[in-house]
């Protein structure tokens, strides 16, 4: 069967009012099928339907999909505003290499060509970056990627062994095709690009502001432009949420089990759509129905199950907050206990996500919990991973308050809560001009990872994706992890920080107490700015098949070969000067149109993304391209600039009061000072230092990484301070904050001591409300993440799985994941879940310590000792009786 496009999708079919509703227009009144009439689930679901031979559109995904047997490409038509799904006609398979030929594979009887998935033998010729060689490899294909795992274990003998055979098999897909995620092709044999040309003035102006690069580097930045001057694709997208009858308070449905029904579902929709479908059930009130919300009614949790499904399927991307881990599984488990074949069911079970069969799914509660976005393209700005938490944080709304459990609620009350939820899901990806969507779109086309799994893999992920995929680009030859070590991984410097290998950046021992007018110099870049002009990588750190000049390491020794550019020096170089030269500019261009400059902005965010994290990953044990000969290069020369510049600084009479990894905090400098400091930098080590900051008053505790600066417009910059961290208690954080604006109202130095007094008074008020038990469970609770299951902590209990225990003796799931609230009691355990726990139960000595950590760090700043604010006498009144 030959089909240019897909079949035609079936539209939800019109519902019968029930008796006694009145209109399902969307005007919030109820409509629903009536009860008690024959009902064939899912009979609208037609896999076969999906897929075609032939696709125009934008690449979202490649799957394996193990009962074709072949890669499924999930492409976008916005001609139609649906995806298709086109299995690999390009006869790709599964492969790894070795460097055994086939006859010496034979003689050592490895009887690869006995395993039933086996395929063929085929001689390639690689070239090897760390031999700077030409290697003939026999690449082993065969019809399944899991007979890849099992044969790569016969190649371990001495003198032989298999190259490539860790990578997932629809990744290897993408390397070998070239394909960039995101962008347009046209596929039916073969994939042809549709629409890359960024035009001749984009490339003019690019290689003038590459003017003086290799001229590789320029070629292949010309190769790289259009995944930034491409528009990302506008697919409909659609939020949902679910909700489960839990008659019990505080007992989270257990998603694996589904023993309770779904009750509720709410679909918001980039189209408009804003929509509820709710179970009727006995004694529950209808309630006031929520303004703008078309809500439907059913009498069978299967077929309000089925008409949501065949509504979502509308939509080629799903989106979801923590859907992974819940509505998925939960429906998908629901639906089976209700009876449905799961051949039958349009979701996908992975091994630690779910996606949907038509389309793709995004788990935004995953992609925020990844590191490298929240430090560098979201500011810090949310520290708890929560749909409320962050929703407050970028759209200023929060999720609605129920009166009580979902169960007990009117059926309207229920409503308005659901939508909201799917609501917020849906604004998170959209807010700003799509700045999450089209973040995401930059960091697959950059990763050359699909959409769903760039949003569940952390940066070192990302970055070993675009390494492999620029190798095969270049047909080099991937390394092992211990083709590096044999030559790159003994550590030449002595690390200060605990569990560290090696040493890291430089911290000059900070002051204590009050500084006004402070100005931060910060080098532009440092990291990425270091392995670019050293030409540090992998298979440039102490290579011994160097045939050329090279440079030694300050401090550590290590040897650079300067002969040829390292495949990291130039990748992590050029994502530098994309972001300085051009879309730093770009997205501060004025005579753009808005809609422009902000994707340009989102083009140098991601950019900084990968260039901030490119230092850390080769520092990292689990990165497969490891090199602790790279990451202990890239600080040593960190600190020896830091270190020269500070001395630079002090020959100018400029008064470095501070100093850390790349950033240097100068006392009321001179501006003439400053600038000679910023040419000797550019000058000597082909660094941009750029003033970040002008404090009007900085605080110093006397601790490294641990200071509070306020500008001359009131922003506050606090590094360090405990009543910053995500898992400390409410009642902390606002008080805390509260301290800070005591603190920032200083103007002048003749405000010092009235500031104090402010900030005795307030402290005292904590302890005494504190003494009083005026504050709530609530603000007394500590929240904090399971990131494993229960069952894996073996050797050690903290607290939050103490008290994740005790819920689970209680009935209520919990699981990796979960959030667990809990507070610190008197008790031998020591903590208790908010929800079994009581307020006489508090430890308030124990919380006590948590007050005297979080301020005593800012009143030693102001010259006030904890014991003078308080003293032992005093502190025994305060407490007294608790």
């Amino acid at each position: 069967r030959r089909a240019a496009s897909p079949r035609p999708w079936p539209e939800p079919r019109a519902a019968p009012r029930p008796s006694g509703a009145v209109g399902g227009n969307g005007s919030g009144a109820p409509a629903g099928p009536p009860a008690g009439r024959s009902f064939d689930p899912f009979s609208w679901y037609d896999p076969a339907g999906l897929y075609v031979d032939e696709a125009e559109g934008y690449l979202l995904e490649v799957r394996y999909e193990g009962r074709l047997g072949r890669a499924v490409a999930i492409i976008y038509d916005p001609s139609t505003g649906r995806a298709v799904k086109w299995a690999d006609r390009t006869g790709h398979r599964p492969y790894f290499l070795t460097n055994l030929t086939p006859d010496e594979i034979r003689r050592a009887g490895k009887r690869v060509e006995e395993h039933e998935s086996f395929i063929s033998y085929e001689v390639v010729v690689k070239f090897d970056p760390i031999r700077r060689e030409r290697r003939r490899m026999t690449k082993i294909v065969v019809s399944d990627p899991l007979a890849v795992r099992s044969l790569r274990e016969r190649f371990k003998g001495e003198g032989e062994g298999a190259w490539e055979a860790d990578i997932r098999y629809h990744h290897n897909y993408i390397y070998d095709h070239g394909l960039i995620p995101t962008m347009r092709y046209r596929v039916s044999r073969t994939w042809e690009r549709v629409d890359w040309d960024p035009g001749e003035d984009a490339v003019r102006r690019l290689r003038e502001a590459f003017k003086g690069e290799e001229p590789g580097v320029v070629e292949t930045a010309v190769t790289w432009l259009p995944i930034f001057e491409h528009p990302p694709p506008d697919p409909p997208m659609a939020a949902f949420d679910i909700e489960v009858d839990t008659p019990e308070e505080g007992r989270i449905p257990d998603p694996k089990a589904a023993v309770q029904p779904v009750i509720s579902i709410a679909l918001s929709a980039t189209d408009g759509t804003r929509r509820v479908y709710m179970l009727r059930r006995p004694g529950v009130e209808e309630g006031e129905w929520p303004e703008g919300v078309e809500v439907k009614l059913y009498d069978s949790e299967l077929e309000m199950i089925d008409e949501f499904l065949r509504d979502l399927s509308r939509y080629p991307v799903v989106l979801t907050f923590n859907g992974d881990h819940f509505d998925f599984p939960y429906l998908y488990n629901r639906l089976k206990v209700l009876g449905v074949d799961p051949r039958r069911i349009p979701i996908e079970p992975h091994q630690d996500y779910y996606t949907v069969d038509w389309g793709i799914h995004i788990d935004l509660h995953r992609l925020f919990d990844i590191r490298a976005l929240q430090t560098y393209a979201f500011g810090n700005k949310y520290r708890e991973k929560s749909l409320d938490a962050i929703a407050e944080v970028f759209l200023g709304e929060r999720k609605v308050e129920l009166s009580d459990t979902v169960s007990n609620v009117s059926l309207g009350e229920l409503a308005r809560y659901n939508i909201r939820d799917a609501d917020l899901t849906l604004k998170l990806m959209l807010f700003g001009g799509k700045l999450v969507w089209n973040l995401t779109v930059l960091l697959a086309r950059i990763s050359k990872m699909g959409l769903e799994d760039v949003t569940r893999t952390q940066v070192s992920g990302w970055i070993k994706s675009l390494m492999y995929w620029e190798h095969r680009r270049r047909n080099w030859l991937i390394p092992r992890k211990e083709d590096i070590a044999a030559y790159g991984n003994q550590a030449r410097s002595r690390a200060i920080i605990k569990d560290k290998k090696y040493k890291g950046a430089i911290v000059l021992t900070p002051p204590q107490g009050i500084f006004f007018n402070v100005i931060v110099l910060d080098f532009a870049s440092l990291y990425p700015s270091i392995i670019k002009n050293w030409n540090l990588s992998y298979e440039t750190v102490n290579n011994p098949y160097c045939r050329g000049e090279e440079r030694v390491v300050p401090d550590v020794g290590h040897r650079v070969c300067m002969a040829f550019r390292g495949i990291t020096s130039e990748i992590v170089g050029l994502l530098r000067d994309f972001r300085v030269k051009i879309y730093k500019k770009k997205a501060k261009q004025k005579d753009l149109p808005e809609q422009e400059r902000l994707w340009y902005d989102t083009v140098q965010a991601a950019m900084k993304v990968y260039i901030n994290a490119s230092y850390g990953v080769f520092g990292n044990e689990s990165f497969s391209l490891y090199s602790l000969a790279v990451a202990e290069s890239v600080t040593a020369i960190g600190r020896t600039v830091l270190r020269d510049t500070a001395a630079k600084a002090e020959s100018l009479n400029l008064h470095a009061i501070y100093g850390d990894t790349d950033s240097l905090f100068f006392w009321s400098p001179r501006r003439e000072a400053l600038e000679e400091l910023i040419r000797y930098v550019d000058e000597k080590h082909s660094l941009e230092l750029e003033v970040d900051k002008v404090f009007r008053i900085a605080v110093f505790s006397g601790l490294k990484k641990n200071y509070i600066g306020v500008t001359e417009d009131g922003k506050v910059t606090i590094k360090g301070m405990v009543g910053k961290k995500s898992n400390t208690p409410e009642f902390i954080k606002r008080e805390f904050q509260r301290a800070v604006e005591i603190l920032a109202s200083i103007r002048e130095p003749e405000d010092v001591h009235k500031v104090m007094e402010r900030l005795r008074e307030h402290v005292r008020e904590v302890q005494r409300r504190l003494k009083n038990r005026e504050y709530t469970l609530d603000d007394l609770a500590f929240r904090v993440t399971l990131t494993k299951d229960l069952s894996e902590y073996q050797k050690n209990t903290p607290q939050h799985v103490k008290a994740a225990l005790q819920l689970r003796k209680e009935g209520i799931y919990v699981a990796k994941g979960s959030i667990i609230t809990f507070v610190k009691t008197r008790d031998s355990i020591g903590v208790k879940p908010v929800k079994l726990a009581k307020l006489s139960e508090v430890d308030v000595s124990k919380y006590h310590e948590y007050v005297k950590t979080t301020f005593e760090q800012m009143l030693q700043a102001l010259g006030v000792r904890w014991e003078e604010l308080s003293g032992s006498r005093r502190l025994e009144a305060l407490l007294g009786g608790v």
